[in-house]
Formats: C-alpha cells, sequence, structure tokens
C-alpha cells in the first residue's frame, strides 16, 4: 500500500523549544492555530516545531536578526490566515521587527533601513493568496 505525504517547502529553521513573547499586538478574540497562539493581553507564543524562513531577500541571516524574523513571520503568517487583519496589524508587525532588531543588537539605522523596505515591499507576503501551497510526493 502506497501512501502519500504532504508537505510545504520554503523553510530554513525550526523552533526546538516553545517561544514566548509579550507584545502590544492585541486581538479581538484570542487566536489559537497549530503552531501559534496570541492572546487577549498580546502574549505571543510559538510551540516547538514552528518553521520559519528568516530574514527575507538578500539578507543574510544572524543571531541579531533571527529572532525577528521569527516573530515577524509568525504574526504575517496570522495575517495570510485572517486570524488578524491587515490593518492596523501589518504596520504593528513591522515596527515589533524593527524594535527586536534594535533590542538584538542591529545598529538603529539599519533596522530603519529594514522597516522601510518591508513598509515598502511586505505586503505580498500578508496577503492570503500567497499562504504556502502543499505538495505532494510521490
Amino acid at each position: 500500500m502506497e501512501m502519500q505525504i504532504q508537505y510545504r517547502r520554503g523553510y530554513k529553521y525550526q523552533l526546538a523549544q516553545t517561544f514566548r513573547l509579550q507584545t502590544e499586538i492585541k486581538p479581538d478574540s484570542a487566536i489559537q492555530s497549530e503552531f501559534i497562539s496570541l492572546d487577549l493581553t498580546g502574549l505571543l507564543t510559538l510551540n516547538a516545531g514552528y518553521a520559519w524562513d528568516g530574514v527575507s531577500g538578500t539578507v543574510v541571516d544572524t543571531n541579531k536578526n533571527l529572532r525577528a524574523s521569527l516573530v515577524h513571520d509568525a504574526l504575517y503568517q496570522l495575517i495570510r490566515q485572517n486570524y488578524l487583519s491587515l490593518i492596523p496589524y501589518r504596520n504593528q508587525a513591522d515596527l515589533l521587527f524593527k524594535a527586536i532588531l534594535i533590542e538584538d543588537g542591529t545598529w538603529r539605522w539599519l533596522a530603519n533601513i529594514y522597516y522601510h523596505l518591508l513598509n515598502k515591499h511586505g505586503l505580498s507576503a500578508a496577503d492570503p493568496e500567497n499562504k504556502k501551497l502543499v505538495y505532494v510526493a510521490p
């Protein structure tokens, strides 16, 4: 009996343990998905096993930007999956990305450039039409 597998592509990293971060992003109702939860107080929880692709574009992933990319990817995923509305949450996610970059040691001027690039080019990543495709093998 041959069984097919279903999988998604495009991830580089996977959390080895659950990660929690208190944010100012407070949804109208609590969100709970398989790997991401966001409660009414803004507590973001990413469960062990959550996968993300690091910083987009030509930016090299480093210990100064990986945590920011993790949180940002999770929040954009919630927007793509219609748990959060595009407005105002996309801008809040982008601002949080910038704040975490600075907190983790990225120069402020560079974090500002990343923020402006996200603001200019990030809309498609938050679009529900750009959900990760599911592939089948064999």
